[in-house]
C-alpha cells in the first residue's frame, strides 16, 4: 500500500505550521514544522488500517468519491484527511486530497 498527497497537501502542512507559529500554539517555527510532519508521517502510516467514511457531498471540491478518516491530534484538535483510493498493478493507492481540522469543517461532516 502507498499513501500520496498532492501538492495543495503539502502546501497546507507548511502554512499549518506557519499559523501554528504565528498564533503562539507552538512556542517556535521548528516546533510547529514537527506537528505537521509528524501529522502527515501519521496520516501516511495509519491511513490504510484506519476506518473511513464516504466523504460528504460539500467536500467534492477537492475531488469526487472521496472518503475520509480521522486523526486526533490533541483532547481539542481532529484532523481530516479526505482522500481516493486506486488500484495500480494490484497495489492500493491512498491519494491524499485534502487535510483540515475540527475546528474549520466539523459543520460539513
Amino acid at each position: 500500500m502507498t499513501v500520496l498527497a498532492i501538492p495543495e497537501v503539502h502546501s497546507y502542512l507548511d502554512n499549518l505550521a506557519e499559523i501554528l507559529f504565528e498564533k503562539e500554539y507552538c512556542a517556535t517555527r521548528e516546533t510547529a514544522r514537527k506537528y505537521a510532519i509528524d501529522l502527515f508521517k501519521n496520516i501516511k502510516t495509519n491511513l490504510p488500517i484506519k476506518s473511513h467514511k464516504i466523504a460528504p457531498p460539500h467536500f467534492d471540491q477537492y475531488g469526487t468519491g472521496m472518503y475520509y478518516a480521522s486523526f486526533k491530534k490533541n483532547r481539542n484538535t481532529t484532523y481530516y484527511a479526505f482522500f481516493n483510493k486506486y488500484l495500480d498493478n494490484g497495489e492500493t493507492v491512498y491519494l491524499v486530497r485534502y487535510i483540515n481540522n475540527n475546528h474549520m469543517i466539523a459543520q460539513y461532516l
